[in-house]
């Protein structure tokens, strides 16, 4: 990192887009134009909220970080099953609320802060052609699983780098 480089609250250096919050919404934008990309929609907004905490709300966290993890375990077909079965049991017709069952087996968000950098973060996407999936829509999945991966690792106890916030 050069001096005077910007630097994202999360620890990440700044990219050619800016700060991880300027490729959050770029990639939001890019989302509503491609369906397919849009799959992962889920996936981006916890990332995004799990690496910069201060930009969510607390009440979420601890179901985002199950989430993520259930997403590494199952993978994306798995994670859409589970979305399709939330919206449904969420319906105004329904009344039926969220069923958090199947994320009750994995960790709970840890009380402390999450270590960082974090090894993968928003503002390292490559972004080519005014495009994040440039390459295909695989090799972007394939860069969402990193982030996820990631994030996860970073929250646990004995993550990577050092706390980044008290």
């Amino acid at each position: 990192m050069l001096p005077g480089m910007p630097v994202c609250d999360c620890g990440a250096p700044a990219g050619p887009l800016g700060v991880c919050a300027d490729y959050y919404n770029a990639v939001l934008a890019e989302e509503q134009l491609d369906p397919e990309m849009y799959r992962w929609h889920a996936i981006v907004v916890c990332v995004y909220l799990l690496q910069h905490p201060s930009r969510g709300h607390e009440k979420y966290l601890d179901g985002q970080f199950r989430y993520l993890q259930f997403y590494v375990d199952k993978g994306l077909d798995a994670l859409q099953r589970l979305r399709n079965h939330q919206v449904a049991r969420n319906n105004h017709r329904s009344r039926a609320g969220y069923d958090l069952t199947p994320l009750a087996a994995y960790e709970p968000l840890p009380p402390a802060a999450p270590a960082g950098p974090f090894r993968a973060a928003f503002a390292g996407l490559p972004h080519e052609n005014d495009s994040f999936v440039f390459d295909g829509h695989e090799a972007y999945g394939q860069r969402m699983h990193t982030l996820a991966e990631a994030t996860l690792e970073s929250w646990k106890p004995g993550g990577p780098g050092t706390p980044n916030r008290g």
